[in-house]
């Protein structure tokens, strides 16, 4: 019988990453002079124009306080790009990029910036006849955000008719609740919600996503995704650094703000909500919104019971001996500041009541690593006890999201040989093995999306407000108790106190 021979580039696997047209944009970077600029930007803008993903007609606008020329921000964007894009720099495609970049020096409050972002914008939809999407990225410190977004209002550049105007503002969405909502009451003065882009890098992660897709489209997991058949959940981000140079920030900030109350809630939502009416922005974010609502906020009383926090102290990292915390530049040397926090949370609804969710993050522990941890209950009778067998273990399915994305479930199997023996064995998924591609970065995701008016992967402010919610109490308690803090040795799995949140027959992961 003749076989139909398939063209050597049909993959099943890469259907649907077809690239989606996009509107003509120009895209304004305030703070481009910056490393997140440098390091994720303009790389990021890079890899898109690589793929072809960009739109047809695209513009890059940079503005910070820095002087610089237009061809001077060029020779920057050529340099971070080469140092900094997961592909290498095609001279062909930088030209080209490069031919449609502009520059405007000044500060964040000087009106004359605005005027002239104005006019270039102007310039640019005078020259292709065409009135462009703006999307203004907020690179910038946390106490600029109002100062930029009130400054677009003023001079009219929140709105452009024929167009569409959209916002992206950079994480922390303040240091507390009352923060959060200032910050949003004074963006929505000038804006309306759905222009607003809250970014949180995590979510742009191919593998974040995929929390989604193993749920909602695989009918082997969503049956057994609540009380009934799931133990406990353990959300772990874990980091083998200290905390670098960045002292500075890092003591005002600590675990808990840091990664806990947006990225590792962000997690949390997802492995959490009910399946959305359909995948739209709105229809997500509700869910995740419901998700959190459903995590009652600790009483002062509650807190030692469900939340821990530890700094590191000197240790072995990498094979290298490392310095505590207190010991690091520019830190005081009785600072109260966290660098490990672990959490019990229960998501108090039908699906999830009474099913402890584990939260952990921490700097200088044993390696770098990002994962979902789901825990089934065990089979109700265990009768292979035989010699030399490790016995039947609780299925887990992990998704790992760093530093090697991908799936794994454990199953429990026979070993080979005459006697009934059991142990644990993986049924792996790697997304690098599968798509035989490297996974984009985050923020090449998040970009794209911002100039496509796709919301979905973006933070709207009912979200940020409710995980302020929950991290208010904590916060409070711990600053009330500003004393010596546990401590764990650097290169360890973290502090032994963040035992006592487990229950009985429950146990951390290794890291």
């Amino acid at each position: 019988m003749a076989t139909i021979e398939q063209p050597a580039d049909d993959n099943p696997l890469v259907e649907g990453l077809e690239r989606l047209p996009v509107h003509p944009t120009t895209l304004v970077i305030f703070g481009a002079s910056g490393d997140l600029s440098k390091r994720k930007l303009l790389p990021a803008i890079y890899n898109l124009a690589h793929e072809g993903a960009l739109p047809e007609r695209f513009n890059l606008i940079g503005s910070s306080r820095s002087e610089m020329s237009d061809d001077e921000f060029r020779a920057v964007a050529r340099e971070s790009i080469s140092e900094f894009s997961r592909t290498g720099a095609d001279d062909k495609v930088l030209e080209a990029l490069l031919e449609h970049v502009g520059y405007v020096s000044g500060g964040f409050d000087d009106p004359a910036v605005y005027e002239q972002i104005g006019k270039r914008l102007d310039e640019f939809d005078d020259a292709a006849g065409i009135e462009f999407n703006r999307v203004f990225y907020l690179s910038t410190a946390p106490s600029f955000f109002p100062v930029v977004v009130g400054k677009l209002g003023e001079h009219a550049l929140g709105e452009n008719e024929g167009s569409e105007v959209r916002v992206v503002i950079e994480k922390p969405i303040g240091t507390n609740l009352a923060e959060a909502q200032e910050l949003n009451r004074a963006v929505l003065a000038e804006l309306d919600e759905s222009q607003v882009y809250r970014i949180d890098h995590y979510l742009g992660k191919e593998t974040v996503q995929n929390v989604l897709a193993f749920r909602f489209a695989n009918g082997m997991f969503e049956p057994i995704w609540n009380r009934n058949f799931i133990d406990y959940v353990q959300i772990t981000a874990a980091e083998d650094l200290g905390i670098g140079g960045r002292a500075g920030y890092y003591d005002s900030s600590g675990a808990l703000r840091d990664l806990v109350q947006n990225h590792m809630l962000q997690l949390l939502t997802l492995l959490c909500m009910e399946p959305p009416v359909s995948f739209l922005a709105d229809e997500v974010r509700d869910e995740k919104v419901k998700v959190l609502h459903a995590i009652n906020p600790p009483a002062p009383d509650e807190v030692a019971a469900m939340a821990v926090r530890a700094q590191y102290s000197a240790g072995v990292s990498g094979g290298e001996d490392v310095k505590g915390y207190l010991e690091e530049d520019d830190v005081p040397p009785d600072s109260s500041t966290p660098t490990y926090t672990a959490l019990k949370l229960e998501v108090d609804n039908w699906r999830w009541a009474g099913v402890p969710i584990y939260l952990r993050t921490g700097k200088r522990l044993a390696r770098k690593v990002t994962e979902i941890a789901v825990t089934l209950k065990p089979v109700p009778h265990l009768a292979f006890q035989q010699e030399g067998s490790v016995g039947v273990q609780p299925n887990q399915l992990v998704l790992t999201m760093q530093p090697n994305e991908g799936v794994s479930l454990s199953l429990g199997a026979k070993i080979p040989g005459t006697r009934m023996r059991i142990r644990p064995v993986n049924m792996e998924f790697l997304y690098g093995t599968a798509f035989l591609s490297e996974s984009p970065e985050a923020y090449e995701r998040l970009i794209m999306d911002a100039m496509r008016g796709d919301a979905t992967l973006f933070t709207r402010d009912d979200e940020v407000e409710a995980q302020w919610r929950i991290c208010d109490p904590i916060l409070a308690a711990w600053e009330s108790q500003p004393g010596p803090v546990p401590q764990y040795e650097a290169g360890s799995a973290g502090p032994v106190e963040a035992d006592a949140l487990l229950e009985e027959g429950q146990r951390w992961r290794a890291i």
